[in-house]
């Protein structure tokens, strides 16, 4: 071998100079960086993906039980003497919250809040056969074939939550608290009844929910009327409720000949006053809530409600959910309260669900 190409094979053999490791060096540590960068939005991510199921599992879980008893809103009495919705009877969807816990001034409409009746499938349903004045505290009904044998309170019982109400569009919410052999002492929720039923009046079991938002909270909250004041859902930011009905006044309650109410005078001529709304978008007219508190007025005492919450036929509901740490939420319209995150990756908005709802009771009568 010559002594060129010897000193070549050496140079050969030598490795790497200074130089290629340094360039060697700087391309795997942008590589390793890049790699590093996207393990690292992915375990973001990661944190991310189980905050926006948990904002959509909350909304669900407000949409669920909304639309369950708004479904049922109005049923009403199956058995007895006087069957039929309650929306023959009074307003079973009122705009505000109702009850003993902080209930609104009937005068008050809310768009975050609502009230909402019904009578599940029960037998005890009839009429009492003898007068309630408004301090009343005992209880005395008709035995009608529908209450169960050897009953004298048609299956009333201790706790049950119980409705009365009249053809005249006055109703009230109470709870029995004792029950004895011919009579069930009641109790009206720490208050006297709206009005003095007379005998006829129609008494049942009921079921009576308030939804309402709690803003200072952030939360959806359930109310049952009495002494159960629960949260729902947690960190929401917006909730609404809105109204649609028939575009005609409504021509129920109508009480009998030598009564008035809020519909008809004593003569049983239709009163005049309630306009005639335009339909939108199809046979339902929009029922804004400056509309359902102006009057007429219906029933008596705190349970007064407008009359033309009698044409309700369709509920839209609307809630808005946030994430529920701050560093999950970031700023602009996409969050209602901003927050501190500053990576896209880690930023989950508000979440919002619509859903509408035509209480079957109130389109088609139970």
């Amino acid at each position: 071998m010559r002594a060129g190409e010897t000193l070549r094979a050496r140079r050969l053999d030598g490795g790497f100079t200074l130089t290629e490791s340094l360039v060697a060096m700087v391309i795997m540590l942008i590589v390793t960086g890049a790699l590093f960068g996207l393990v690292n939005n992915n375990s973001i991510v990661a944190q991310a993906q189980p905050e926006a199921m948990d904002m959509q599992q909350r909304a669900r879980v407000s949409g669920d039980m909304l639309s369950r008893d708004l479904f049922m809103a109005g049923a009403g009495v199956y058995a007895g003497p006087q069957t039929g919705a309650l929306t023959q009877f009074f307003a079973p969807i009122i705009p505000r919250k109702m009850g003993t816990l902080g209930a609104d001034a009937y005068t008050v409409v809310r768009s975050d809040a609502v009230t909402i009746s019904y009578i599940p499938n029960t037998y005890s349903q009839t009429t009492i056969r003898q007068a309630m004045p408004l301090a009343s505290s005992e209880l005395k009904v008709e035995d009608n074939p529908n209450c169960p044998k050897h009953n004298q309170l048609c299956g009333f019982t201790e706790g049950m939550t119980v409705l009365i109400f009249d053809k005249l569009g006055h109703f009230d919410f109470f709870t029995v608290t004792e029950v004895q052999n011919d009579a069930g002492h009641l109790q009206h929720h720490q208050q006297d009844l709206s009005f003095p039923y007379q005998p006829g009046a129609i008494i049942t079991q009921a079921d009576s929910h308030m939804y309402y938002y709690d803003a200072a909270q952030r939360q959806l909250r359930h109310y049952d009327g009495y002494q159960t004041d629960q949260a729902l859902v947690d960190n929401v930011v917006g909730v609404l409720f809105e109204y649609f009905g028939d575009p005609l006044p409504p021509t129920t309650p109508k009480p009998p000949l030598g009564n008035a109410n809020c519909l008809y005078d004593a003569a049983g001529n239709q009163l005049g006053g309630m306009p005639v709304l335009t339909p939108q978008g199809g046979s339902l007219a929009a029922l804004p809530l400056s509309m359902l508190n102006d009057g007429p007025w219906c029933g008596s005492g705190q349970n007064q409600f407008d009359a033309d919450l009698l044409r309700v036929k369709k509920v839209r509901f609307t809630i808005r959910v946030q994430a529920s740490m701050a560093s999950m939420r970031a700023g602009g319209a996409d969050y209602s309260v901003a927050g501190t995150s500053r990576s896209a990756y880690r930023s989950v908005p508000d979440y919002t669900l619509v859903f509408e709802v035509s209480p079957r009771n109130m389109n088609l009568g139970r």
